[in-house]
């Protein structure tokens, strides 16, 4: 069975930067959620106002239905994608209903850091209603929670070895 996994949390947190490389150690297809965006999305967000659930619906029944697709040709996945909430993350399991969850969690004052070194349209502005919206991974959610402070190839290694694990 393939392996399906979002790599999630509020912007800043690095979930592409960890993401596609552990994708690629397991041989999962990497999609960056962002490019999943409407134009309209984007520009949103850039101007610094925060996306409304009607405005995510339709862009996570995307990233679902591109997980679906992968996982009916029997190839595994790897996405990008904030996931916020957890109606937000049910959604994304319609794709495949044993997506696992990695949760990149880290403080504001990490991830302003981060932020302020990378060119992104989501303004640093928008990270206290991310932080806002987010809710942590439930009991009933297949996930690892993962300390974004530590060294990213240390962090790569792990996910690595914890991921490739449920696929053996």
């Amino acid at each position: 069975m393939p392996l399906h996994v979002v790599f999630m949390g509020v912007s800043g947190t690095g979930k592409s930067a960890v993401g596609r490389p552990v994708s690629e150690a397991l041989g999962l297809t990497f999609a960056e959620g962002d490019d999943f965006h409407p134009r309209a999305n984007i520009d949103k967000m850039s101007s610094g106002v925060p996306l409304t659930d009607e405005d995510r619906w339709p862009w996570l029944r995307e990233l679902a239905d591109w997980t679906a697709r992968h996982a009916a040709a029997g190839k595994g996945t790897g996405v990008a994608c904030s996931a916020l909430r957890r109606v937000y993350r049910d959604v994304l399991r319609e794709g495949d209903p044993d997506t696992v969850f990695v949760h990149l969690a880290g403080t504001a004052d990490v991830i302003l850091e981060r932020m302020g070194s990378r060119e992104h349209f989501m303004p640093a502005s928008l990270l206290d209603s991310q932080f806002a919206t987010l809710e942590d991974l439930e009991p009933d959610e297949d996930g690892i929670v993962v300390d974004i402070s530590r060294p990213l190839d240390d962090l790569v290694a792990e996910l690595v070895d914890a991921l490739g694990r449920r696929t053996a």
